[in-house]
């Protein structure tokens, strides 16, 4: 793959944010230093930085994607309420594709798992709401 300054930036701007950026959050991250990319330069690299494995793609039903610079395996927390996504390390699920192939057959190139719940900060201000 040949070599991108806007790419680099792309990558960049999704790794030093861990609060899962969306496509149009990584556009407005970079327009403010780099007013010549546009919207659709940010969701080209972000698909292409996906598909070569840099980044993580995380599709949320009736959200769009997020987009994770932590690339080494882990799961992911998605408040209802906020819309946050939070990292989980689990090792429940550790050697589950082994697991599935050997039972199976199937070849596993991988798998996602997105737990849904409140943040703690959901949950107290729905709390703090209710007690008045």
């Amino acid at each position: 793959m040949k070599y991108s300054r806007q790419r680099e930036l792309v990558l960049q701007a999704v790794r030093e944010n861990s609060i899962h950026p969306t496509a149009d959050q990584v556009y407005h991250i970079l327009k403010k230093d780099n007013p010549q990319i546009s919207l659709a330069t940010v969701y080209r690299n972000l698909n292409l930085l996906s598909q070569t494995g840099q980044i993580v793609k995380i599709p949320l039903p009736n959200q769009g994607d997020r987009f994770d610079g932590h690339t080494v395996p882990h799961y992911h927390m998605l408040c209802q309420q906020c819309g946050q996504v939070f990292d989980l390390q689990l090792s429940l699920l550790d050697g589950l594709d082994e697991q599935i192939q050997a039972s199976t057959g199937f070849a596993v190139t991988g798998h996602q798992l997105i737990v849904t719940g409140y943040c703690p900060h959901c949950q107290q201000a729905g709390a703090d709401s209710t007690a008045h």
